[in-house]
């Protein structure tokens, strides 16, 4: 059994969809990532996640993801698994979760163009039949700080991925939300300072699937309320996060994929509409990036 609460406090990580050369899954490629997370000291995996292209899966491949995440992180840290899109597919998502030990589903704001706050939160409600805690993936807090409240509200919500750049709408929630909620900083390492200055604690990461003794570092640092150590760890790493950040965020996959492949660890390329692969420019500034940082394979 994992204290998830805590864990919900540290570094959810969130792992890359391996393809192999023919574009499918290629789930063995997952576990040099998985245990060198684990081995730095990372606190929750997370399968279908954004870094984990859940948008371009299929439902099937969304499921066997899942099922090898499961495997390969064998208990030794609390495994959240992505779940979303309709409600009958989010459904089902979340009872498969529940049957392989999910210890937390994490709920995809739904990109539905017609949601309404009260509707979003019956489709929340109806995600916790399972019985496993809910982690909400706030992308977008235009449906007002009541209506934040209200969903946190639903039985089995335990946490939010805060994941929208303002800090005071975030403290605005926390102040109107139940007390129980773990807030947690969704926009990585760059934001997690300004997240951490409100009271949001712990922070996703996609650059723990190519440098987790990084953001462990950064995590370490905050912890221990230590801002200019946070900062100073964080400069040392924004080239990777400013190449995923470009053409409207949709290299964000592509610089993680990159990154592995430069590490010997090739894990195939991304899917459309995410951008592949990265610009002659990005590629130079990417390679520059991990040499000056010991992580290439091949200087």
């Amino acid at each position: 059994m994992h204290d998830l609460r805590r864990a919900l406090t540290g570094i959810s990580g969130i792992l890359v969809a391996p393809f192999g050369f023919d574009g499918e899954l290629a789930t063995d490629r997952m576990k040099p990532i998985v245990d060198r997370a684990i081995g730095a000291g990372v606190h929750i995996l997370v399968a279908n996640g954004n870094t984990g292209e859940f948008y371009a899966l299929d439902e099937a491949e969304a499921r066997t993801f899942a099922e090898a995440a499961a495997q390969h992180i064998g208990g030794r840290v609390p495994l959240v698994c992505g779940i979303g899109r309709g409600i009958r597919e989010a459904c089902r998502a979340a009872a498969h979760a529940a049957s392989i030990g999910a210890d937390a589903l994490m709920i995809h704001q739904p990109p539905d163009p017609f949601v309404s706050p009260r509707g979003l939160r019956d489709y929340v409600a109806r995600l916790a039949e399972p019985g496993v805690p809910l982690v909400l993936y706030l992308r977008n807090d235009l449906i007002g700080t009541q209506a934040i409240a209200e969903i946190c509200a639903v039985e089995g919500v335990v946490g939010v991925k805060w994941a929208t750049p303002n800090p005071l709408k975030l403290k605005a929630a926390m102040a109107a939300a139940p007390d129980h909620i773990i807030w947690v900083g969704g926009l990585a390492e760059v934001w997690a300072p300004p997240l951490y200055a409100v009271g949001a604690r712990g922070f996703t990461s996609g650059l723990i699937n190519v440098w987790p003794a990084r953001s462990v570092a950064i995590h370490t640092a905050l912890d221990k309320g230590d801002y200019a150590e946070a900062n100073r760890l964080i400069e040392g790493m924004t080239v990777f996060e400013d190449i995923r950040a470009e053409e409207m965020g949709g290299t964000n996959v592509t610089g993680v994929k990159a990154a592995l492949a430069l590490m010997g660890e090739d894990c195939g390329g991304t899917r459309p509409p995410s951008a592949w692969p990265l610009t002659a420019s990005q590629q130079q500034r990417l390679h520059q990036f991990m040499n000056d940082n010991g992580l290439s394979r091949n200087p």
